[in-house]
């Protein structure tokens, strides 16, 4: 029974080892897979591009009904409003009334892993917007690191394929540090920038509230005279820019494997509502080839201090979903949902992704009429000569359904542009059927070196570790190789650190970009710091005074940080309720811990918190009536950011709230 299963099996294997040439499902053999067919070098994707579309349309429809990537999210309703009118570069009309408020829906996400997955892991996180405006739903899909892995669509079923587990393990589950993904890095060295934000400290966010949004491609923006601004957008969190240390993000994962998405709901249950603004980089048509790399490429970002971001509104989450299924996880975002004044580049990544959504939503949601879910449906009116197909909940009364009509006098009709219709911005193309790529897209080295420049040590020694760790769980020799070699044409110093931690050689020859240049913009160090909505970890050891803990509590609540009381067991003290200890909750959890003890012994558990709070560079308050309670306590008092006193010393109390804002103590023996 065992064998006839196994011939069986047989006759519908594909072993993917053996040496083929590269065919299509038809088997017609193909000469190109790296680049779509474009007009021109630079121009747009061709819709007669079979092989593009079949390789997109069979990647779309691998996984049901999960989504393929960015499958674990999170979401919330909130608004947007712009600060003032801006009718010189777009007739967008929630971009030009400061008295409408705009319904948005954000959803946040890891790319990697399954629904399953956790919060906390190293990766990419989504960052999508829905704005359910007048003129009907607009869509700003995007990550919080501003460039991404690959120049040309063609190429994303590969990079998912090998950042994905491993296909005949399923490991590891949500995660990049394995051999597929190092091997298609080493293979395809456009990734070279990515690289360096996803071993950064971006990759582990401290909370969803306080990370950057980024459209990452370059978009058009067309007011009503048709002047077009070429523009990136971005989310600016009005908390800064925080994030885990790496030991910190692995032991969240076992204490609370929803870190992230709690997060988020609880603050908007308490009222801290997240908030970001809305930036825009603008560039007039006139100026697309005045810049040191090509401003459609999206593996390159504008930088800051050469493009300014203009600060043009704010949105504010306020509410949370009632529903995760009805509307986190059927929300439809699609990169093509466009208002009037906001249209495309001819950036390659983005024309692919303009087919990819809509089929892969056909896939997910079960057909054509996903654009009826509830959290899907625009506010305005919607009509139109589409019938029928799967889930059709409308009920279309009527004789015609095609234009042109004169039984129904050509309803529903065209609308002209002056009077709202979308038109396309025209743009003259003109070029040869080919697939490439620009040879202005070639320099894929020297902003992952601006990256690498403009990190402060402590930032450059996270990288050089999350390298070193990501390659060490690689098997093979040859990826790890091939991956030290691509960061040898990057920065010499960190190839030579990753090597040695590997055991492997770096490259003879020095390779790196020779260049100084820095954005300080890039560094998270330069961020937005005060103690808004951080949290507290107040633990309590012996019989502590109910009083002064109250105290302590109502001025941490003055300065908007949150706490929670964390015991050996739940019990009331006073009318406080302690309702953590040490085995629900971890230093890993907090921003900070103010140990308050009356016992002459300090436990394990609670040396364990506070030295784990003191390993993370966080801020340490002690307030220890027993001094010998600490004697086997490993924290060195004397170092930066801790903070010891007692009830009468309100500056240090003070101190310590300034250190919740100062966040990381990176000078810490």
């Amino acid at each position: 029974m065992g064998n006839k299963k196994e011939e069986q099996l047989k006759q519908h294997t594909i072993d993917n080892e053996q040496q083929a040439g590269l065919t299509t499902n038809q088997g017609l053999k193909m000469a190109e897979d790296e680049f779509s067919l474009k007009a021109g070098r630079r121009g747009p994707t061709l819709i007669e591009d079979f092989h593009f579309r079949e390789k997109m349309t069979h990647f779309d429809h691998e996984r049901i009904p999960e989504r393929i990537v960015h499958a674990r999210g999170v979401g919330a309703h909130g608004e947007f409003q712009v600060y003032e009118p801006l009718a010189e570069f777009t007739k967008a009309n929630f971009l030009n009334d400061p008295s409408k408020t705009t319904p948005v829906f954000v959803r946040f996400s890891t790319v990697q892993g399954s629904r399953g997955s956790a919060d906390t892991v190293r990766d990419v996180r989504g960052f999508a917007t829905k704005f359910y405006t007048d003129e009907g739903n607009y869509d700003l899909v995007g990550n919080n690191i501003p460039v991404f892995f690959i120049q040309d669509a063609i190429k994303f079923p590969d990079l998912v394929h090998a950042v994905k587990p491993e296909p005949h393990t399923e490991v590891p589950q949500g995660g990049s540090a394995h051999d597929t993904f190092w091997d298609f890095v080493g293979q395809n060295h456009e990734t070279a920038h990515m690289v360096m934000w996803a071993m950064s400290d971006r990759g582990i966010p401290r909370s969803l509230r306080m990370m950057e949004g980024f459209g990452v491609h370059t978009f058009r923006l067309v007011n009503a005279e048709g002047k077009a601004h070429f523009v990136k957008f971005h989310w600016k969190p009005k908390l800064g820019v925080h994030s885990q240390v790496w030991d910190e993000a692995q032991k969240a994962v076992g204490k609370n494997a929803d870190f992230h998405r709690v997060d988020l709901y609880e603050a908007i249950n308490k009222g801290d509502y997240p908030e970001w603004e809305l930036g825009l980089q603008l560039i007039p048509e006139e100026d697309e080839f005045n810049y040191d790399f090509d401003i459609l490429d999206p593996t390159k970002l504008w930088p800051e201090e050469e493009i300014p971001v203009k600060l043009v509104g704010k949105m504010t989450l306020n509410r949370n979903v009632d529903n995760f299924f009805a509307e986190t996880e059927q929300v439809a975002f699609h990169p093509g949902h466009l208002v009037p004044g906001i249209d495309f580049s001819n950036d390659p990544l983005l024309q692919g992704r303009l087919f990819s959504y809509t089929d892969t939503q056909l896939s997910r949601l079960g057909g054509p009429n996903f654009h009826q879910i509830p959290i899907n449906k625009p506010v305005c009116p919607f009509h139109n000569n589409q019938r029928d197909g799967m889930h059709q909940m409308a009920v279309h009364k009527g004789q015609t359904s095609y234009h042109k009509n004169a039984l129904n006098n050509n309803q529903p009709e065209p609308v002209p542009a002056d009077q709202g219709g979308f038109e396309h911005y025209q743009e003259k193309v003109d070029g040869h059927k080919i697939r490439g790529r620009s040879d202005s897209f070639l320099d894929f080295y020297s902003q992952a070196k601006l990256f690498y420049n403009s990190m402060t040590d402590v930032e450059k020694q996270h990288i050089q570790d999350a390298c070193s760790f990501e390659l060490g769980k690689c098997e093979s020799d040859m990826v790890k190789e091939n991956a030290v070699d691509l960061l040898n044409r990057i920065d010499r110093h960190l190839a030579e650190v990753v090597a040695d931690n590997l055991g492997v050689h770096v490259p003879e020859e020095n390779n790196e970009v020779q260049s100084d240049k820095t954005s300080p913009a890039l560094s998270m160090a330069n961020t937005i710091k005060k103690p808004d909505t951080k949290s507290v970890a107040l633990l309590l050891a012996g019989d502590v005074d109910a009083n002064q803990v109250k105290q302590w509590v109502q001025t941490l609540a003055d300065h908007n940080v949150n706490y929670s009381l964390v015991g050996k067991k739940a019990y009331m003290l006073g009318d406080l309720k302690v309702k953590e200890t040490y085995d629900t909750v971890d230093s890993s959890l907090f921003d900070a811990a103010f140990l308050v003890s009356a016992a002459t012994t300090v436990e394990d558990d609670v040396l364990e918190f506070i030295e784990n709070t003191y390993k993370h560079y966080k801020p340490l308050a002690l307030h220890v009536h027993h001094k010998e309670a600490l004697a086997t306590c490993r924290v060195k008092q004397d170092q930066p950011g801790v903070f010891t006193f007692d009830e009468h010393n309100l500056d240090g109390f003070n101190a310590f709230i300034d250190g919740i804002a100062t966040a990381r103590f990176w000078d810490r023996a």
